[in-house]
């Protein structure tokens, strides 16, 4: 019998084998039922089925060798997909989801070569069978993977929502006790706590930025006309006040009026200035220059210390992306590592551009920023 009448014929215990299975898959599968253990299994195998009984030229088997596959035959939404997403709702992780197929390819050709016996089974419809279950597994972790990032965007966008309150609270009560002038002791404390306050601040900046940039909303920018050297030493004097040891030094040339998001380039300044004090050195000043010619402003955050690895300086930019003396040293200070790669983000989103060059004696970031009319 040709393995696709019999996956027809023997669907009832191919889905008993394949729910057996599922239930095992603890502790996922404790509380499903028989319906949901078997969740889209019966129209996958008919798909199979189907893709079984359509010709194949040999230029589509290379491509299926590939996995260049167009998808398994007659499905208007696969239903290996619908059962990724499923799964991954369920709790699964993506190596159960990987076992399952594993054990509906052995239950289905063990239980067909039994029934072929002693007759030798169609060797094609192996190759086929191979080829359509590897498909469906495709399709299936594509979606659950989906599904796992969807799940991982909505927790952040809710954490960065719930945050904001006890954040602010941390941050009016920190202002109200230094302004008491209660003695040196609370005012310290208070120190600390406006610190630690603006800390979780440019954290939750991040988050939440980063969070938008997933989602493919991009960063949101709100320009107004504004003077750039008085948006931007607002926000050198908060860091002086957050880093009273590091010198922060800022040196203005040219017209900085123009149209921009004043709030967002405070932030996207606040990273850089930020990495600059992480990782310069700590006896030297870092420089930050803005000059505005013609048709654009440019903003250069300068440090002294050791020279970036061209490796890790090509991916500096990136989200997550970080060297490993890096890695150690934002997790230490509490960084997600987000920093540049939101700056970055927020000169895109000003159609504007960052560069960073870095060598044994300095590590300059650029950020070009076309001027717009008001």
């Amino acid at each position: 019998m040709r393995l696709a009448d019999f996956i027809l014929r023997d669907m009832g215990p191919i889905l008993a084998q394949w729910e057996a299975f599922a239930a095992t898959l603890l502790p996922a599968s404790t509380d499903m039922g028989s319906a949901e253990l078997r969740e889209e299994a019966e129209q996958m195998l008919r798909a199979v089925t189907a893709d079984l009984r359509t010709p194949q030229t040999p230029e589509e088997q290379h491509e299926k060798s590939l996995g260049q596959g167009s998808g398994l035959v007659g499905e208007t939404e696969s239903a290996a997909r619908t059962h990724g997403t499923l799964r991954a709702r369920a709790g699964f992780t993506v190596n159960q989801v990987a076992a399952e197929y594993r054990a509906l390819r052995a239950s289905v050709l063990r239980l067909w070569m039994d029934d072929c016996a002693p007759g030798a089974p169609n060797l094609d419809d192996i190759v086929r069978f191979n080829e359509a279950i590897d498909q469906a597994l495709a399709e299936s972790v594509t979606s659950f993977n989906a599904q796992i990032e969807q799940n991982h965007n909505l927790l952040l966008g809710m954490l960065g929502h719930d945050m904001r309150s006890p954040l602010q609270a941390i941050q009016v009560t920190s202002t109200y006790l230094a302004a008491l002038n209660a003695g040196e002791q609370v005012s310290k404390a208070a120190g600390r706590l406006m610190r630690s306050g603006a800390r979780m601040q440019a954290l939750l900046n991040d988050l939440t930025a980063f969070n938008r940039t997933k989602l493919g909303l991009g960063i949101n920018v709100m320009p107004t006309h504004v003077n750039l050297a008085d948006v931007l030493a607002e926000e050198l004097d908060e860091l002086r006040a957050i880093h009273p040891d590091r010198e922060i030094e800022l040196h203005v040339t040219g017209d900085l009026e123009g149209v921009w998001d004043s709030q967002r380039l405070q932030q996207l300044l606040g990273n850089l200035v930020l990495n600059a004090i992480k990782y310069g050195a700590q006896d030297r000043p870092v420089r930050v220059m803005v000059t505005g010619d013609v048709t654009h402003v440019r903003i250069d955050v300068s440090n002294c210390g050791s020279a970036i690895e061209p490796a890790a300086l090509a991916r500096i930019f990136d989200p997550l992306e970080r060297g490993r003396d890096r890695q150690n040293q934002d997790e230490r200070a509490g960084s997600l590592g987000l920093g540049l790669y939101i700056a970055s983000e927020i000169a895109k989103a000003h159609h504007g551009a960052i560069e960073t060059r870095s060598d044994e004696t300095e590590t300059t970031f650029s950020v070009s920023l076309p001027r717009a009319e008001p």
